[in-house]
């Protein structure tokens, strides 16, 4: 089900009319299903992209790639439940985001999409752009994946590093709490956070059985250093343990082209130029 969304509101107004300075053409409609109301912007020229941001990020977060991306692009994005404008909902699971993504690709009927668009996901949108290309490989051109979907071999949730983790998602949830009330909002608790990323570790134990799935062309664009490059506590192991995951995945997949960033995790923020350059040249 699509709205129109409303003027009367006033945090989607305000974004609106600043995001829509560089391009006018920008179109914003709501999408309400499973309880929750995922908000949609569709911009730009050219061939059919949808972009799926990933855990604790948002469009206006990815604001910078998603305009690079418009140049060449007739690009779809929108805001996971609890993220952005999105609303809340009552629990946050992996499937719950696969419906998101899967309640967008539905809509596209109604868009007057000229083809099959190019599905992007970065992080935890990588791994739901692979859940949701291997269910529905007719619906998708090609995947674009921006370091997620790593059939990693060991978990990154441990006993030995929990604590750490804990710690580090709630000093994140603390510092979220600024952006409440805006379009960069997260809604969701440091123990939300941590549960969610205890059952992405056991999804990508088992995502290669859903690379198998899927007949379409293949690009990553992963990090170099996903945990950062001080080389200081469990970062080291982190970045190897990253880097063999892809490794492995290309062994099995050859067809797969890679290209790393000299980057973190944080590459969508940081090195959107080149995030962007890449795409354009993967699906030209």
């Amino acid at each position: 089900m699509t709205t129109s969304t409303s003027a009367a509101d006033g945090l989607r107004k305000s974004y609106d009319e600043r995001a829509e300075k560089d391009d006018r053409t920008v179109r914003r409609f709501t999408i309400h299903h499973d309880g929750v109301t995922i908000p949609v912007s569709r911009g730009g020229h050219g061939r059919p992209l949808v972009l799926c941001p990933g855990l604790n990020s948002t469009q206006a977060g990815l604001r910078e790639l998603i305009r690079l991306l418009r140049r060449d692009h007739d690009v779809v994005t929108f805001d996971l439940r609890g993220h952005g404008l999105a609303s809340a909902a009552d629990r946050y699971s992996f499937e719950g985001f696969l419906g998101d993504l899967g309640a967008v690709m539905a809509e596209l009927g109604d868009l007057g999409l000229p083809a099959a668009p190019v599905l992007v996901g970065y992080s935890l949108g990588a791994d739901l752009a692979v859940h949701y290309a291997s269910e529905h490989p007719d619906t998708v051109a090609e995947l674009v994946l921006i370091d997620g979907a790593n059939p990693v071999p060991e978990p990154f949730i441990t006993d030995a590093v929990l604590p750490a983790f804990r710690a580090m998602w709630a000093d994140l949830a603390t510092r979220q709490e600024a952006e409440r009330g805006t379009a960069r909002q997260v809604l969701l608790t440091a123990q939300e956070i941590l549960g969610l990323n205890i059952e992405i570790d056991v999804i990508r134990s088992e995502i290669l059985d859903r690379y198998e799935k899927i007949d379409r062309p293949i690009s990553l664009i992963m990090s170099t250093s996903m945990a950062g490059d001080s080389g200081e506590g469990h970062a080291a192991r982190f970045n190897q343990n990253w880097r063999a995951g892809v490794e492995r995945l290309v062994r099995e997949h050859p067809h797969i082209t890679t290209t790393w960033l000299d980057a973190d995790h944080q590459l969508v923020f940081t090195h959107a130029p080149d995030i962007a350059h890449i795409i354009r040249s993967a699906t030209s």
